[in-house]
């Protein structure tokens, strides 16, 4: 028998019923560890090294764990197919033994919850991707290093229990950048053609941007009145036609549970 790890209970039991009884199918619940709440958790003057600990109740859950890998053949890591993923099913594997006996674990992605698809990923595993559980802690280290040392600055001068994320403050500061710019624009008046024509009964929309071969601007409602009357009963021609053609596929299945 086997030990397969997936992070969600409800699609523990889905993969449990494809699998059948060679495989014993257990969840994470998702991480199992991260850095503490109470200290920035990081080692700056040691390469920036996190110092990980258990999350609050997932103790037994470990502990489950370790006992069911106890009497397997093998442990398969089938966590979802993200970065977050793939450092849960490094942090599970890591408390499993990982780093004494690499041999017993394999990785598995399953891109649809389906029962040809879950076979045949069992079929076909991998190797657990270090480089996408170095990218995740290394998100997850910026994260603490901006959030855990900026946010306290937020709170005394607007509100207690603010957060400045690693991604949403850099934003917010790029959305009031640009507000400040629409605020201080000055707006100028400008006008524009557009003809409403018809060809074989296929009616369509041309907008003018010349007039005798050169680019124009329209300062005002006189001008633009003056251009209308000028070419209102004017003949059009089309004077090049572009063709492209375009293929789109429709998305795969999406199942998650």
């Amino acid at each position: 028998m086997k030990l397969v790890i997936v992070e969600s209970p409800a699609k523990a039991r889905t993969i449990g019923r494809y699998l059948g009884p060679e495989y014993d199918v257990a969840a994470s619940v998702g991480h199992v560890r991260d850095l503490p709440k109470k200290e920035l958790g990081v080692d700056v003057d040691n390469g920036f090294e996190p110092k990980y600990e258990t999350i609050h109740g997932k103790g037994k859950i470990l502990k489950e764990l370790k006992s069911k890998s106890k009497n397997t053949e093998g442990i398969i890591l089938a966590t979802d197919p993200d970065r977050e993923g793939e450092a849960i099913a490094y942090h599970v594997a890591h408390h499993l033994g990982f780093d004494d006996d690499r041999s017993r674990f394999e990785r598995v992605i399953f891109r649809e919850i389906t029962k040809s698809a879950v076979e045949s990923a069992i079929q076909s595993p991998e190797a657990l991707d270090l480089n996408k559980v170095d990218a995740q802690q290394a998100r997850r280290i910026l994260d603490r290093l901006v959030g855990y040392q900026v946010s306290p600055f937020l709170w005394k001068p607007i509100r207690p229990g603010l957060s400045a994320g690693r991604v949403q403050t850099v934003t917010l500061r790029l959305i009031c950048e640009r507000e400040d710019e629409i605020q201080a624009f000055n707006s100028v008046e400008y006008w524009s053609i557009t003809a409403r024509l018809e060809k074989e009964e296929q009616p369509f929309e041309a907008r003018l941007h010349k007039i005798d071969g050169k680019a124009f601007t329209l300062d005002n409602e006189e001008q633009a009145g003056a251009v209308v009357a000028a070419v209102r009963n004017a003949g059009f021609t089309a004077s090049e036609v572009k063709r492209r053609e375009r293929r789109r596929n429709p998305l795969p299945p999406f199942t998650t549970s």
